[in-house]
Formats: C-alpha cells, sequence, structure tokens
C-alpha cells in the first residue's frame, strides 16, 4: 500500500496544510450559515448555529485535552493552553491573559467571520449567543469548575479594538 502524501511532506508544507484545512473550515461554516441565513433568516441561523456549537466545541476541546495530556480539572492554565490549540487559532490572532489567579481573559483581535462578512458587504454576525454555547462549554470540556462570561462581542461590542473578549474564571 502507498505511503500518504501527508506523511511525506515537510514540516513547512504541513503547516501551510494546517492553514488551509482550517480556512476550509471556516469556509464551510460560513458557507452553511450564510445559506440558512437567505432561506430561514438571521435568527433561525443563529439558533442552528448554536445547536451545531454546543456539540462541536465539546467534540473539539476533549479532542485538544487529549492531545495536549491535560488532567482532568487542569484549571485555567489548561484552558489557556487549550485555547491556543483551536482550530481557528492559526487563522485569528488572538490571545489570554491572567487578570489574577482566578481569572483568564481571552482575547479575539482578529477574526475571519467577521471581516469575511464586511468584505461582503454584510452587517457584523451578531454572535453573542453562539459564542457564550461555544467558549462556555469549551471551557467547562477542560474543567467543569470554569464560568464563563463575555466582556465584548457582536452585537455587544464594549471594546472596538477587539472582535470579541471572553472572561474565565475559575470557582471553588
Amino acid at each position: 500500500m502507498a505511503e500518504n502524501p501527508i506523511e511525506l511532506l515537510t514540516r513547512e508544507k504541513l503547516l501551510e496544510l494546517l492553514k488551509i484545512y482550517a480556512k476550509n473550515w471556516l469556509a464551510h461554516d460560513g458557507c452553511w450559515f450564510l445559506a440558512v441565513e437567505k432561506k430561514l433568516g438571521m435568527n433561525a441561523a443563529i439558533e442552528f448555529d448554536r445547536d451545531a456549537w454546543e456539540q462541536f466545541t465539546q467534540i473539539e476541546a476533549r479532542r485538544i485535552k487529549e492531545f495536549l495530556g491535560l488532567p482532568e480539572n487542569s484549571g485555567l492554565k489548561g484552558l489557556e493552553q487549550a485555547l491556543q490549540f483551536r482550530l481557528y487559532s492559526t487563522l485569528d490572532e488572538q490571545f489570554s491573559e491572567f487578570e489574577d489567579a482566578k481569572t483568564l481573559v481571552h482575547y479575539v483581535r482578529t477574526c475571519r467571520v467577521q471581516e469575511a462578512r464586511r468584505r461582503k458587504g454584510l452587517p457584523d454576525f451578531p454572535c453573542q449567543s453562539v459564542g457564550i454555547v461555544e467558549y462556555s462549554l469549551f471551557a467547562t470540556t477542560i474543567d467543569k469548575r470554569i464560568e464563563t462570561t463575555f466582556v465584548s462581542c457582536p452585537p455587544s461590542i464594549t471594546n472596538p479594538n477587539f472582535y470579541c473578549i471572553w472572561k474565565f474564571q475559575l470557582k471553588d
């Protein structure tokens, strides 16, 4: 049996392919969302998107947790590490900072989803309700003690320097 051609790629080509895969995944997600939005409207598209993220974000978090070998309750340090390995982390400029020992704040400076909508002349995607599901379930899959709140996210932008900001707090 012939070798898988991906296994023959150089490190540089593998990194390039990783970005292509992430862009393809995000493009498919966007095409799906726009198709639902066009046929059923924004509210229905958001509802379906929330349902999809409820499942996907937990799958993604479990796989990253396993890949990184994170223990069951790895706290905010585990979450900080896991956030760096999300599928779109190769595409969007983002970073996390500790506010204190029990609070991690995650900043998303660039967002391909919002930037693509703007290029198409569409309004920002009001992603706050989807983001709450996405980030909350990702965090609790990493550590059940983590509570998530949004700080800034469309349609409620409180800091125009970032597309969104999320706060994670470790509860006892």
